[in-house]
Parts: C-alpha cells; sequence; structure tokens
C-alpha cells in the first residue's frame, strides 16, 4: 500500500524550503511536528475537491473498505454527518412538504445541528420505555410502521450503530426495510471503524448502509479528527458525485495535513498485519469480559472492543467506579452514574488488559445500588429543531427550566438517548432527569 500524501510531505521537508506561505510556525516549533505541518502547496492537491494525491489516498481508503468512494474528513464524523444529511436532501422527491428524516433518537448532536442549517424537521424513532436511556434498540418491525406512519417518506433514515456504549443495530434487517421502501440508509458509524476489519466484517457498508461516516481516530491508529465519509454502489450517481461539494459546504478550507498523513499512513497500516493483531485482541478482551462476568462485574453491549460496565450491582456508581480507576493510572473514555465506559484497541496491549482487571479485582463489591433513572417519557416537540436553535436564547437553572423550550442541545445526558432535542419543551420528567445526571444549567429559548 503506497502512501501519498506521507511521501510529498516526506519529500517537501527534505527540500528544505524557506517556507514564505502559511502556516505561520514556518516548519519550527516546540511540538516536533511543525515540519509536517503544511497547507496546500504545489503538489499537495486540495482536499476539496481532491484530484492528485489526496484522492490517490482515498482511494486506497476505499479499497481496504470495498466502497464505491471513500472520502476524507480532517474535522471528524461531524462534518461527514451534514454531509450526509446534504446528501440525502438532494436525493428527495418534490414536494410541498417540509423534508423530514427518521433517526434514531440515540443521535449525536451534530445530526441536530446538521438538521437545524439544513432546515430539515426529525421524526424520532423512539426506543421501547423498558430501554431506558442507555440504549436506542430499533427493529426492522417497528422501522416499518414508523415509515408507514409518515404523510410521505422521509429523506432518509438515520441510525447510529454502534452507539457509545457499544450496542450494535440489526443493519442486514433495518437495511432490507430501507430498500424495500426505497429510502435511503445513513448510519453514524463513528465508533466503528475497525469492524470492518474483524474476520467477519460488521461494518455497515458490508451491511447495507448507502451512507455512512466512521471516526478513524477513535478507534483505528488516526490522529483525532481523522474520519471518512463512505458511499455505497446503491448511492444514485446524481447525489455520489456531490459528496466532495457536500463536505466542502461546511468544512474548513485550511484542512490539517497532520490528520491527513495519518489517514493517509493507517492505510498502510491496516494491511500490514491489523487484521491478524485485531483478530488476537477481540479473543483476548472477550475472555476479560468472561470473566468480569464471573466475577459478578454486569457489562452491555456486544461491540468487541467496547467495555462498558454497570457496576451498580457491584455497589458503585459508574461515576465512582471510573475516579477509583483514574486513581490507579486508568482513564476511560466516559462515565455517569450508570456505567463507565473503556475503549479498546490493539494498541493496549495485553498487558493493559491485565492493568485492568487487576484494578477492578481490588476492588471489593459492596451493597447493591438500587437507584435508577427516571423512567422515559416523550417531551412535546414545542419548535422545529432550527428554529429553536437559531432563535435568542437564555441560559438558565435546569431547576427554574420547567415549562421553557430547550435551544441549544449541549446538557449532559446519557450517551445513548438525550433528554432532550432543541426544540422541545422542558417538563418536570426532564427536569427531574436533570437532576438525576448532575445537569445544573441549560439554554433556552428566549421569552418574549
Amino acid at each position: 500500500m503506497n502512501t501519498p500524501i506521507w511521501d510529498f510531505v516526506t519529500r517537501y521537508c527534505e527540500g528544505d524550503p524557506l517556507r514564505l506561505h502559511m502556516p505561520g510556525h514556518k516548519g519550527r516549533g516546540p511540538l516536533g511536528a511543525e515540519a509536517r505541518d503544511i497547507t496546500e502547496v504545489p503538489g499537495a492537491d486540495v482536499l476539496y475537491p481532491a484530484a492528485g494525491i489526496i484522492r490517490e489516498s482515498e482511494e486506497n481508503a476505499a479499497a481496504l473498505f470495498g466502497t464505491a468512494r471513500t472520502l476524507y474528513s480532517a474535522e471528524g464524523s461531524s462534518l461527514c454527518i451534514r454531509a450526509m444529511l446534504y446528501l440525502a436532501l438532494l436525493g428527495r422527491a418534490p414536494s410541498a412538504r417540509r423534508p423530514v428524516v427518521l433517526a434514531a433518537r440515540n443521535a449525536h448532536r451534530a445530526f441536530l445541528t446538521g438538521a437545524a442549517l439544513l432546515d430539515l424537521d426529525v421524526a424520532w424513532l423512539w426506543p421501547d420505555p423498558s430501554s431506558g436511556y442507555l440504549s436506542c434498540p430499533v427493529d426492522a418491525g417497528a422501522l416499518d410502521r414508523a415509515l408507514t406512519a409518515l404523510p410521505e417518506p422521509p429523506v432518509a433514515v438515520y441510525l447510529t450503530s454502534p452507539d457509545y456504549l457499544g450496542n450494535l443495530a440489526d443493519l442486514p434487517a433495518l437495511s432490507a426495510v430501507c430498500r424495500r421502501r426505497g429510502v435511503l440508509l445513513l448510519v453514524d458509524n463513528a465508533h466503528g471503524a475497525y469492524l470492518k476489519f474483524l474476520p467477519k466484517s460488521l461494518h455497515p457498508m458490508d451491511l447495507g448502509a448507502d451512507l455512512c461516516c466512521d471516526s478513524a481516530h477513535k478507534t483505528l491508529p488516526v490522529l483525532t479528527g481523522g474520519a471518512y465519509l463512505h458511499i455505497a454502489e446503491s448511492v444514485p450517481a446524481h447525489i455520489a458525485r456531490q459528496a466532495e461539494p457536500a463536505l466542502a459546504l461546511f468544512a474548513s478550507t485550511s484542512p490539517s495535513y497532520l490528520i491527513l498523513q495519518s489517514l493517509d499512513l493507517a492505510n498502510r497500516t491496516l494491511v500490514e498485519g491489523f487484521r491478524e493483531r485485531l483478530a488476537d485482541f477481540a479473543g483476548q478482551t472477550a475472555e476479560l469480559k468472561d470473566r468480569l462476568a464471573r466475577q459478578g462485574w454486569q457489562l452491555s453491549g456486544a461491540e468487541p472492543m467496547k467495555l462498558t460496565l454497570l457496576p451498580k450491582s457491584r455497589g458503585y456508581t459508574g461515576a465512582e467506579l471510573e475516579t477509583l480507576l483514574r486513581a490507579r493510572g486508568i482513564s476511560c473514555e466516559y462515565a455517569d452514574p450508570d456505567c463507565t465506559v473503556c475503549m479498546l484497541t490493539p494498541d493496549v496491549d495485553p498487558a493493559g488488559l491485565d492493568r485492568l482487571e487487576a484494578a477492578l479485582a481490588d476492588l471489593p463489591p459492596k451493597a447493591p445500588i438500587g437507584t435508577r433513572p427516571p423512567p422515559l417519557t416523550r417531551p412535546e416537540q414545542a419548535l422545529s429543531v432550527r428554529a429553536a436553535l437559531l432563535s435568542p436564547q437564555e441560559d438558565c437553572a435546569a431547576g427554574d427550566s420547567v415549562g421553557r423550550i430547550l435551544a441549544m442541545p449541549t446538557v449532559s445526558c446519557p450517551p445513548a438517548v438525550p433528554i432532550l432535542a432543541a426544540g422541545e419543551r422542558i417538563d418536570k420528567a426532564a427536569a427531574a432527569l436533570f437532576d438525576y445526571y448532575g445537569v445544573t444549567r441549560c439554554l433556552v429559548t428566549a421569552e418574549q
């Protein structure tokens, strides 16, 4: 696997040019990475539209993922999510009705900001109330019924899989519904780029997604901000050819060449033994999960590289467990009252797994904690997402917010299902959830 971006920057640095271009550090500085931090000088290509070394590297990535096209993002999956929504809009049939996207409730806030910028309405796919706030399972029957209930087809169905806690959607069954209905399936796979490289691929592009984003930096050896937008052969040509303009619509015109080089080098890493290392490490993590379960730790999620602990059964809150692990030099990804999330990759190595297991073994079981989140409720949609996000706003104490309309979807929430989305009215149930999750303030629409 060649590495055209890395090779170009290497040659550029070796030429020791007088840098009379951006960035201002001129290739020198305390980080040590400045020499390789260049801009779009002649020969370095342009990210949108790419026609040279970047395009060549993206074609390498497309070959690895088996897609019709794979494009790079230096601004994470957030950029790709907005681009996917824009592309879905391009494919909608002429209609007097406002465009709607049908989305599982466990959507990243970039989805909401994208919907607001594009003036898209959102119809939510809600989980069963018994699922609570820690997962948002959607089965094929529920999706089919939701599509039937809409007055006309949505511009797309939008799902998050895997979710933050490691739950995987049944994408083959869900994609079959979308195919039969003639609706594009968009998948936020930010936490699952590595799924392609398991012995049996679990990647959304192999399970029926039309458009999919991966945060390469979350689970592959890529610098923070590196991501992919994948396009399937099933996407109509007139939509697929607008993918780069879609990204350019929301992207910076100054992409990080450090991130682009990292994505470029990852292509080589992924063909030089990564599958074998991942398969071996996945076996080790599965064995660790089995041992922890036998020791009485309650686990959640089926994703191989995510360890989600529900420690209340052992007498610890998720936040308390995170603090105890941090005191032992172990930094977790996320914690709330109910769960503690650890993200794993083969770069953790077996010694790291042993260290985590030993730290958990040192924590004696205590009396189980019986408190649970308040029940899942469906709030009133008082304003559209766009109207709420673009309205004048006020900062409000959470305890005084009942009756107000949430403006910004930035309040802390469980990683799966948000307490509220922009435009929804804050009721007593939401206020109880704010209190449970430690939310003290929120932004609401200004009262006229």
